[in-house]
């Protein structure tokens, strides 16, 4: 189906992707309830690990993916694991500012941008394929007229989220150095706080073109051939730095060292290899601030720099 054909079902598609990436997961509350008097005393043992993730698939594929993550974290530290996810990175960026979880798991954008901020604490780095980089790609319908970048003039086209490297200021840095805002270059722009959500826009024909993640782009079309066959790519990016695993500042240090051993040593066992496969990940392994360069300098490009 193309754009423009059937506005009442082009404006039941955007609705559709709106409830997608609203609250359909669970909301951890972090604040303790006040006791009642006849409540029954507080359970002894650790406190729980509060563990953020940020929405880079939608809330119910990236729960299903971690669930597994947590389970083998409790096992290996010995205490329960919470999961916390909230709709943007923006709110996951607020957990980590106010110290409310105790790891994260988030994408490279909100990470450049919260280590100027307020600061992180990088734990870890996932390898892919060997690689610990990833690339922003636009793509667009298979059947697409566009050949090149410019041909998307005038056209719908969907972000992830305002903190996303790959699904939106990589694309944004690209128009600034056009001399151009997604207001005069696009006809219409939406965002979808998801890459699956982005590329399945796209494949469904409800928006001409989208900003996504490479691997999450790569590993929808190795499970399922309809992206394969419904989308392709215009345009990739210069290799950035893959989303990091962090730490808030002030982090117990014992704490931070075990949970770096746990991340860093998780190829190593059968378990801990069963667990990476279902995040499409080889392992973790230590990072470095110099592997964020290039996604530093979209930055840049983007807001001038953070003062």
């Amino acid at each position: 189906m193309k754009f423009g054909q059937n506005i009442l079902v082009f404006l039941a598609g955007i609705l559709l992707l709106t409830a997608c990436a609203q609250p359909a997961y669970r909301q951890v509350s972090l604040k303790a309830a006040e006791p009642s008097p006849t409540s029954p005393p507080p359970p002894s043992g650790p406190p729980p690990l509060r563990v953020a993730v940020a929405a880079i698939l939608s809330p119910q594929s990236t729960l299903h993916t971690y669930d597994r993550l947590a389970e083998y974290l409790s096992e290996q530290l010995g205490r329960p694991v919470e999961l916390v996810q909230r709709a943007t990175y923006a709110e996951t960026n607020e957990l980590i500012r106010t110290r409310q979880v105790d790891l994260a798991f988030i994408c490279t954008g909100a990470y450049v941008r919260g280590r100027q901020e307020f600061g992180m604490d990088p734990l870890a780095v996932p390898q892919v394929g060997g690689q610990t980089t990833y690339q922003s790609y636009i793509i667009v319908p298979a059947d697409s007229p566009a050949r090149q970048w410019g041909d998307l003039r005038g056209t719908t086209f969907a972000f992830t989220d305002p903190l996303s490297l790959s699904g939106y200021m990589a694309a944004l840095a690209l128009l600034k150095s056009g001399g151009e805002t997604p207001e005069e270059f696009f006809s219409r722009t939406l965002f979808t706080y998801s890459h699956d959500n982005s590329v399945r826009a796209v494949a469904e024909g409800w928006v001409n073109g989208a900003a996504v993640d490479s691997l999450v782009y790569q590993a929808l079309l190795e499970r399922d051939a309809f992206y394969r066959e419904r989308t392709r790519v215009l345009w990739e990016s210069e290799p950035f730095g893959a989303p990091p695993v962090v730490a808030p500042l002030g982090l117990d240090p014992d704490l931070r060292a075990r949970l770096r051993a746990v991340l860093l040593e998780m190829d190593r066992s059968r378990e801990g290899q069963e667990v990476l496969a279902l995040l499409g990940v080889d392992r973790f392994v230590p990072g470095n601030e110099s592997l964020y360069d290039s996604a530093q300098a979209v930055l840049d490009v983007v807001v001038g720099g953070l003062k």
